[in-house]
């Protein structure tokens, strides 16, 4: 029920990315379109009625304002988006705005005409216009523009200062808003593409923290005891040896690399030593861990010993249980290592601060220190102990990792998670996504 619960989540969560990233950019530039032609058609009946008496032939224009009006209620729901908005509605578009241009010398008087008095879809026609350069981009803008502007020409037989002026206007703009869309298009496009790789990138890192903790721990375990048995579990541990590696050349090649830091490196793991495989995890998911606030000290509790000892504060840590999950993992995981590295006889020491606006955690052992430069080694062989074990958990959380040691002094892991973003893991361990 828990695995199903999961699945749902992450595809409404899916659903809602994919919601957002079709959210077009233009689509505000249709609806300005929409009322832009509506109230540039009231614009034009204005004048229309305003100047009836004056026209030469009123009949005649009242026809055809008529025919712009029947055409713009029934078209209106075509400039509403880009899917309804066709090449052909366009194209008839803008043929109705040059109709209306080229019939106003046959309706209106040459006095009105050559005084500038505006044709009859007025500016309405820079709607067609417009239509063309959301559609299509700039090169569309342009074509439609040209057609327009050789209609006013003809309309009023030659190269009138005023038209010209006006015509440049409506060129201009509507090659720049065509412009301008195809721009945001590109954007729009390389936004969705980068939220695609991001979340690709962010569940190939979790499943590769999954295999580190425990497939490629297991192939070490198999490879190191096969070749302390010898015969036959040798060649088995070869093998496994070899699966090891090609897993973990697949997991490491498809990685973003983590943020340039103090201490960015990888785990404490020698290339010629194998790894044992680790303790039990806690469990990271809301669900698991009751899905509310978590007391991290009952998830670090079973990691005392007698070689261990934790030192916590007398009131309770409390943290959602998807953050305080992953810390105590990320404890795990360090855990892990000093056993691996320091070997059976090394102390650690589990320090929990409890701090006004984070949690920190600190590992320390007696073991033999890190050699410089080691940690940075591990990584580029492939070997994400602290890549993924810890401090990829910890960046999901918005949290951090550092690691203070030196050869002979023992290592200290300081491993911080801030308490102001982890609200938002009380419903899904996903959402921490938000807390970077």
């Amino acid at each position: 029920m828990a695995q199903q619960a999961r699945r749902e989540r992450a595809g409404r969560e899916r659903a809602g990315r994919e919601r957002a990233v079709r959210m077009s950019v233009e689509q505000p530039l249709w609806q300005a379109l929409t009322a832009y032609r509506v109230l540039t058609l009231l614009y034009a009946l204005s004048l229309y009625v305003y100047a009836f008496e004056d026209y030469h032939h009123p009949l005649g224009a009242g026809a055809y304002m008529a025919v712009l009006t029947v055409w713009t209620a029934l078209t209106f729901r075509m400039v509403s988006s880009a899917e309804r908005c066709t090449r052909r509605f366009l194209v008839g578009d803008l043929g109705i705005a040059v109709v209306g241009i080229l019939l106003t010398p046959l309706v209106d008087t040459h006095d009105r005409i050559a005084d500038g008095t505006p044709t009859l879809p007025s500016i309405w026609t820079a709607g067609a216009v417009l239509g063309f350069a959301i559609k299509g981009g700039w090169r569309w803008a342009a074509s439609a523009s040209t057609v327009v502007c050789a209609a006013n020409i003809v309309e009023r037989g030659g190269f009138a200062q005023d038209a010209v002026h006006m015509l440049m206007l409506v060129w201009v703009a509507s090659v720049a808003i065509g412009y301008v869309v195809e721009v945001a298009r590109v954007s729009e496009r390389t936004l969705a593409r980068a939220l695609r790789i991001e979340a690709a990138t962010r569940e190939r890192e979790r499943l590769a923290r999954d295999i580190h903790d425990s497939v490629l721990q297991v192939l070490a375990m198999v490879q190191r005891r096969g070749a302390a048995i010898g015969g036959e579990a040798a060649e088995l541990g070869r093998m496994a040896g070899e699966q090891e590696i090609a897993l973990r050349t697949l997991v490491s090649s498809g990685l973003v690399a983590p943020p340039r830091g103090a201490a960015d490196a990888d785990a404490r793991t020698d290339p010629d030593t194998p790894a044992v495989p680790p303790g039990p995890l806690v469990p990271a998911d809301p669900e698991e861990t009751g899905g509310g606030p978590c007391d991290l000290r009952a998830l670090l509790a079973p990691h005392a010993g007698s070689r261990v000892t934790l030192s916590e504060p007398g009131a309770p840590v409390i943290l959602p249980a998807g953050a305080a999950g992953e810390l105590a993992a990320a404890v795990g995981a360090a855990l892990d290592n000093v056993r691996i590295h320091a070997g059976d006889g090394a102390h650690t020491w589990i320090l929990v601060e409890d701090e006004p606006d984070a949690v920190m955690v600190t590992v320390r052992d007696d073991g033999p220190g890190i050699p410089e430069g080691r940690l940075a080694d591990a990584e580029a062989e492939g070997r994400l102990g602290v890549a993924l074990s810890i401090r990829g958990r910890l960046r999901d959380l918005g949290g951090s990792a550092e690691w203070i040691s030196a050869p002979g002094q023992g290592t200290e892991v300081e491993l911080t998670v801030p308490k102001a973003p982890m609200a938002l893991l009380n419903s899904s361990k996903d959402k921490g996504e938000t807390a970077r």
